[in-house]
């Protein structure tokens, strides 16, 4: 059995649950916020994605302060406690957090089981040990939380040197309540409402700006799309996708940086058209930088910065597109794929320098290798 000590389930309370549900709508609200507001343009939108949850943050943070005021008032509860087990559980500093196994032994109430972390100084680890005793506190009504005093009262001290106590069998577990379903169900159900409620404030922005990316049946192409039989390119200025006809690859010899040129440069890849005359009449000059590049095998993907942005960003044509064959079948062959299906390469900046990242997919899982800027293979993850 899960003892509770009597302490209500507070998650399934009304307030508990309207607080589930504005969060997931403030969470939903300010994700679509940052998508939306990168695809349209739309800096305020963009940065209100970045400053509403901050602002929700500090907003129950506040709220919380009363409770968090009273509970510090309520006078803890020592008892003395049993080490059942302990683990160090990581940690590169002075204080590593372990993860202890107690029975804890109230003067006036049953004894329990607890299971709690906390963070142990290296010099002062060897004096923690199975069965040893040690003084424990915790607030009366939620008995789980239960810290070790480091340094006791005497009187608290005297009592653990000579004290014996007798192990509770494990499943007397004392736990904090669960969340329960109805909880996850608001948070999920606010989070699904709030990213809604943008996109269709937005929804006629959105719809124009896919608008712009087709081209009309009665006009000829344009510098925003065009299409042949051997490739298809569609470019928009959030966004830029080069899909090739059957049979080719974006990994043949000079598919790939011709396919990039066509998109950074706002120009039509149709099929006979001469990238070298383009150049030479000053199309260059118009290069865009992008968030992230997606090749797949007859895809590329570009979605480009938006004006104003501070997002990490980078030159797409400064990528090594001639390692690019070369990294698709390292990660192919020696990252325990035997038969790989599905591959994709992504480039981005998220962590600050440029990445990537070249993943495969097959019937023994994922795998993936890491390059950095210049095609240099940095870190492998084998499959399983």
């Amino acid at each position: 059995m899960t003892i509770t000590a009597g302490a209500p389930p507070t998650h399934s309370t009304p307030a508990a649950l309207a607080r589930g549900f504005l969060t997931g709508g403030v969470a939903g609200t300010s994700l679509a916020a940052l998508v939306v507001g990168g695809i349209i343009e739309r800096v305020p939108l963009f940065v209100a994605g970045l400053v509403v949850p901050a602002v929700y943050g500090l907003l129950l943070f506040l709220a919380g302060a009363p409770r968090r005021a009273r509970e510090a008032a309520v006078v803890p509860r020592t008892a003395l406690a049993m080490i059942e087990s302990l683990k160090a559980i990581g940690g590169e500093s002075s204080d590593v957090p372990v993860r202890f196994d107690l029975t804890v032994a109230p003067d006036d109430e049953p004894a329990y089981r607890v299971e709690i972390t906390q963070d142990i100084n290296l010099v002062d680890l060897p004096d923690y040990r199975p069965r040893g005793i040690l003084v424990v506190q915790y607030p009366p009504d939620r008995p789980w939380r239960v810290r070790i005093v480091k340094r006791p009262p005497l009187e608290w001290e005297e009592r653990a040197a000579g004290a014996r106590l007798d192990s509770v069998p494990g499943p007397a577990t004392v736990s904090e309540p669960p969340e329960g379903c109805a909880f996850g169900f608001v948070v999920l159900l606010g989070l699904l409402l709030g990213a809604a409620a943008v996109i269709g404030l937005f929804r006629a922005d959105l719809f124009d700006e896919d608008a712009t990316a087709r081209p009309s049946s009665s006009s000829k192409p344009s510098a925003a799309s065009s299409s042949s039989t051997s490739s298809t390119t569609v470019v928009s200025s959030a966004s830029g996708t080069v899909a090739l006809g059957p049979g080719q690859s974006m990994l043949d010899k000079g598919e790939l940086r011709r396919a990039v040129d066509s998109l950074i440069k706002g120009k039509g890849m149709g099929e006979g058209e001469g990238n070298d005359k383009g150049n030479d009449k000053g199309e260059g000059k118009n290069k865009r930088a992008a968030l992230t590049v997606v090749v797949q095998e007859r895809l590329l993907s570009v979605v480009f910065s938006p004006t104003g942005t501070q997002a990490p960003q980078f030159d797409p044509g400064s990528l090594p597109y001639e390692r690019f064959p070369a990294l698709v079948e390292e990660a192919r062959t020696t990252l325990g794929i035997r038969s790989p299906q599905t591959w994709q390469i992504t480039a981005d900046r998220l962590t600050g320098s440029l990445t990537i990242r070249v993943g495969v997919t097959g019937p023994e899982g994922a795998a993936s290798l890491e390059a950095d800027g210049q095609g240099k293979v940095v870190r492998r993850t084998p499959a399983g």
